[in-house]
């Protein structure tokens, strides 16, 4: 702690102490000795990470001063940082030690290595072993002279403003106790150790060790913010780029770093690309990004070549110096992939459904169609798209990606396959166009329009037809004897057209009209011209 006044983390350090320490004297329950063995863990958790976050300040401490020429003023630093973590490494090594000798005298461990109920709660090992033996005095001595030695080191240094209270502290001196008086003239290892269950004194001092530990970074941290304004001694200084990939596909963003070999967080280097700003973080690293437009010729490897240049202005040596880059990258040419059964060619006035793909994109595919001759229907997911081309020619599909262009796919119009008719029975068995039927069984006859096979698997919401316009008539030695319409190929009034029938006689139907009803349900009729004929018996 600097001087008087005391740290928010300072205050909370010395509660924790105060409430261990009030806790000592009790006679606890299990329960409450196992919170201890948690509150344990948890402070030895942070003693690990206090000791990686010192052993690294030192070691920034010496790189800096290094970096920055080693000025005479600063390499004492150095080794008053390395002092300091001896110092705290000697006194964290000695509570350690006492901490495991304590666990291992009580057997507050088993065989498994788990902490027993019993033996945490002796009251007695604490007292024989920090009493008895002085043990306790000499912990206490060794606590309060180490932030004394810290003190001197800091004072080496020219910070001799930066004292530290002492760690071990009788009960007058702590202001739980100072009024308290049955507590008040106990001196610190009566207060601590007398009575005090195994678990409770383990704790405590663990608390120990990271009070010495905070003290070790805070007295790091003052020396750390002493040291000299940066520059860069470096014998050879170059301006580099780092990029995800050099190969990048048009649509997506290239990205990057931009920095300066043995850079710093110390420096401020302004950095531009192609005549642009480029953002620079706190590590003094740039960060490049942008979008990436379509070359207008690629290689035969489907790969354009550009080259980005730049300019990084930093203080080398003292004085500004402009560090020019350069870094060549490659345009992949994105290759656009349709998926469909009828990739090959479009149906007209149908919903041809495609999936339109630039595997070279990946994730930052973001599809825009633009169609000509035809309309479209975007769907759920990225690159699905319904194509209703128009009704001849060829249909035109622009790819974009990000508001970037990809290219084109272009298909040619097919026009819908004309149906097959198939006379039905009233039973719904086709028509065996080579055998005749008795005038009875013709009675209920059908005639529907069936689709193309392929047709009909690939565009089943456009391969709905059914027959519209036609006749049925009824030849004798093929002479039409009568005649009926077909309006509706389910509902022909065939008997009184058989009424006239005998045996011998054709039956004619001729079809001229289908209509088909599209995935929108709108009906489209087509002319035809099938004529086929069943033979009465």
């Amino acid at each position: 702690m600097a001087g008087a006044k005391e740290t928010p983390r300072q205050r909370m350090i010395g509660m924790m102490y105060l409430v261990l320490t009030a806790l000592l004297a009790l006679q606890v329950s299990n329960q409450i000795l196992q919170k201890f063995v948690l509150i344990n863990d948890g402070m030895e958790r942070t003693s690990k990470n206090y000791i990686n976050k010192n052993e690294n300040a030192v070691e920034s401490i010496e790189y800096t001063v290094e970096q920055q020429g080693n000025n005479e003023k600063d390499v004492p630093k150095v080794e008053a940082s390395r002092q300091i973590r001896e110092a705290t490494s000697e006194i964290y090594s000695y509570l350690e030690d006492l901490k495991q000798q304590l666990i291992t005298q009580s057997n507050a461990k088993n065989d498994e290595g788990n902490f027993v109920n019993s033996a945490l709660k002796n009251t007695e090992m604490a007292g024989n072993m920090f009493v008895n033996n002085g043990k306790g005095e000499e912990m206490k001595q060794m606590l309060n002279a180490y932030p004394q030695r810290v003190s001197e080191i800091l004072s080496s240094v020219g910070l001799s403003d930066m004292t530290f209270p002492p760690i071990a502290q009788d009960a007058k001196d702590i202001p739980l106790f100072a009024n308290d008086r049955e507590a008040r003239n106990k001196d610190f290892v009566a207060l601590n150790f007398v009575k005090s269950p195994v678990g409770a004194v383990m704790t405590q001092i663990t608390q120990f060790q990271n009070e010495v530990l905070n003290i070790e970074s805070e007295s790091l941290s003052a020396i750390a913010n002493t040291i000299g304004s940066f520059y860069f001694k470096a014998d050879v200084t170059e301006a580099r780029i780092a990029a995800t990939s050099n190969v990048v596909a048009a649509g997506t963003k290239f990205e990057g770093d931009m920095f300066i070999a043995s850079s710093s967080t110390s420096a401020a280097p302004t950095m531009t690309i192609d005549g642009r700003s480029v953002p620079v973080d706190a590590k003094g690293f740039g960060k490049i990004e942008f979008n990436v437009t379509p070359a207008s010729e690629y290689d035969d490897r489907g790969l354009a070549r550009r080259v980005i240049n730049g300019e990084i202005i930093t203080n080398v040596g003292g004085e500004d110096k402009v560090l020019p880059v350069e870094y060549e990258y490659f345009v992949a040419q994105p290759v656009i992939k349709v998926s469909s059964e009828v990739v090959q060619q479009l149906y007209a006035d149908c919903a041809n459904e495609l999936l339109i793909e630039v595997p070279a994109l990946g994730n930052s595919y973001s599809p825009d169609f633009a169609v000509s001759n035809g309309q479209s229907i975007k769907g759920n997911r990225p690159g699905e798209l319904t194509v209703i081309p128009g009704a001849s020619g060829k249909v035109t599909i622009g790819v974009s990606s990000g508001g970037n262009k990809i290219g084109d796919v272009a298909y040619d119009i097919k026009p819908v396959p004309d149906p097959t008719i198939v006379p039905q029975l009233s039973n719904g068995n086709a028509v065996d166009l080579t055998q005749s039927y008795a005038i009875g069984s013709l009675t209920g006859l059908k005639v529907s329009a069936q689709a193309e096979p392929t047709f009909g698997r690939t565009m089943a919401k456009d391969a709905n037809f059914e027959v519209t316009g036609g006749e049925v008539r009824l030849l004798r030695n093929d002479v039409p004897r009568q005649t009926i319409q077909i309006s509706n190929g389910n509902s022909i009034a065939m008997r009184q057209l058989l009424e006239s029938a005998r045996a011998g006689d054709d039956i004619v139907v001729v079809v001229n009209q289908v209509t088909r009803t599209n995935f929108r349900g709108n009906k489209i009729p087509s002319t035809l011209n099938q004529v086929i004929r069943i033979g009465v018996k």
